[in-house]
C-alpha cells in the first residue's frame, strides 16, 4: 500500500469533534484505493497554550516541515486566549513558514436547496487567494496612540513574485482541469498599487492563449457573484480580497459547514482546514456539521495523488446531503458522529 504520513492537529471548540468524526471517511476512502493513512495528533491549540504558554515550538514546526505529507488542521479559536494570538502563531506561522502562497478555496453546490438564492443554476468555480502578502505580513505602524489624532496605519505589501507566483498556479490549475475562464479581481480604480496585479495578470495570461481573461473590480465582482454566480470559473485574487470572496461563495452555496480549503505550496507538505471556525458555544453538543473537515480531507487526498478517493468521498457527502441524515445547520437533527457515519457508509457505494 502506498502510505502518507498525516499530522492532525485537531484544535479548539468544535475542531476535536469534527476531525474524529472525519478521520474514518478518510481512512475508508483512501484504503478502497490502496492507500494507508498513519495519522499522529499534536496538541497544539488553546488548552496547550494556556497550560504551557507554547503555541507552535520550533521543534515541532521541523518535524511538520519534515517528516509529514501533509497537515490536517480541525479549528483554532477560543474566547479565553486573548487576541486569539496562539491560533494567529499556529496558523499564520505555518502558511508563512512554510511559505504556502496557494489558499485553494472550491466552491461547489452540493444540492439544490443549499442555496440561498431564488435560482438553483450550478454554482462550481474555485478561489485562488494569494496567501502570503496584503496586509497579513503584518506591518505598519500606530501614531497619536490614544489621543484625538490617533492613527492606525496597516500596510499592503504586494511583490510582483507574488502576484505573478499565485496567477501562474491559478492558469495551471485552470488549463489542467479544463477551466477557459480565470477572473481577476483587485481595485486598481481606487488604490493605484494594485496595478501590479493588472500588469502580471496580462503576462501571465499570453503564455495561456485557450483561457480567457478576465478583470472585475472586488465590488462589481461581489455584485456579479449574488447576480450570475454560475458564470464563474477560477477567481484569483489577493490575500484580503480572496478572504472575503471565498467566503461570499460559502454563502451561496450554504455556508461555511460546507465548504474544505487547502494552503499549498508545490513540493512541501499542505495545510488543510475547513474555515467555519471553532464555534466554541456549539462544541460538546455533538451538533457541528463535519462536512467541511471531510471534504477538505478530500483535498488533501487528492492532493497527495489520489484523486479517485477524493472523488469517492465528494459523492458519498453529495448522496448524504440528499437524502439524509443531516445536522441542524442544514435541517436535520443528526448528530456529528451520525453524519460522518452515513458518509463512511457511501463511500462503500
Amino acid at each position: 500500500m502506498t502510505r502518507h504520513s498525516i499530522a492532525v492537529i485537531p484544535g479548539d471548540g468544535i475542531g476535536p469533534e469534527v476531525v474524529a468524526a472525519a478521520e474514518p471517511v478518510l481512512i475508508r476512502a483512501a484504503r478502497r484505493d490502496g492507500v494507508d493513512l498513519e495519522i499522529e495528533r499534536f496538541p497544539y491549540g488553546a488548552e496547550h497554550y494556556r497550560q504551557t504558554g507554547e503555541t507552535l515550538p520550533n521543534h515541532a514546526f521541523a518535524r511538520l516541515e519534515r517528516e509529514f505529507d501533509a497537515i490536517l488542521v480541525g479549528a483554532l479559536g477560543d474566547p479565553r486566549v486573548p487576541n486569539n494570538e496562539h491560533a494567529r502563531d499556529i496558523l499564520l506561522g505555518l502558511r508563512f513558514r512554510l511559505d504556502l502562497y496557494v489558499n485553494f478555496r472550491p466552491i461547489r453546490l452540493l444540492h439544490p436547496r443549499l442555496t440561498p438564492l431564488k435560482r438553483a443554476e450550478a454554482i462550481d468555480f474555485v478561489v485562488f487567494r494569494e496567501n502570503t502578502e496584503g496586509p497579513y505580513v503584518g506591518r505598519g505602524r500606530a501614531l497619536h496612540v490614544g489621543t484625538p489624532d490617533e492613527e492606525q496605519i496597516s500596510e499592503e505589501v504586494h511583490t510582483r513574485r507574488g502576484v505573478t507566483r499565485i496567477l501562474e498556479a491559478a492558469f495551471r490549475w485552470a488549463d489542467e482541469h479544463g477551466r477557459t475562464r480565470v477572473t481577476m479581481c483587485d481595485k486598481a480604480n481606487a488604490i493605484p498599487f494594485h496595478r501590479i496585479w493588472g500588469e502580471c495578470f496580462t503576462a501571465v495570461g499570453a503564455q495561456f492563449p485557450d483561457i480567457e481573461c478576465e478583470h472585475r473590480y472586488i465590488d462589481a465582482l461581489a455584485l456579479e457573484l449574488v447576480r450570475a454566480p454560475e458564470r464563474f470559473q477560477l477567481i484569483v485574487t489577493n490575500n484580503l480580497y480572496g478572504d472575503i470572496v471565498s467566503d461570499l461563495g460559502a454563502g451561496l452555496v450554504g455556508g461555511l459547514g460546507l465548504t474544505p480549503s487547502a494552503n499549498l505550496h508545490p513540493g512541501r507538505p499542505g495545510l488543510f482546514e475547513p474555515v467555519h471556525g471553532s464555534a466554541p458555544p456549539l462544541s460538546g453538543k455533538a451538533v457541528a456539521n463535519p462536512i467541511a473537515t471531510i471534504l477538505t480531507g478530500a483535498l488533501m487526498l487528492d492532493a497527495l495523488g489520489h484523486p479517485e478517493s477524493a472523488e469517492r468521498i465528494e459523492a458519498a457527502v453529495q448522496r448524504v446531503i440528499a437524502d439524509g441524515p443531516t445536522t441542524p445547520d442544514l435541517g436535520g437533527s443528526a448528530s456529528t458522529l451520525d453524519v460522518a457515519h452515513a458518509i463512511e457508509q457511501a463511500v462503500d457505494g
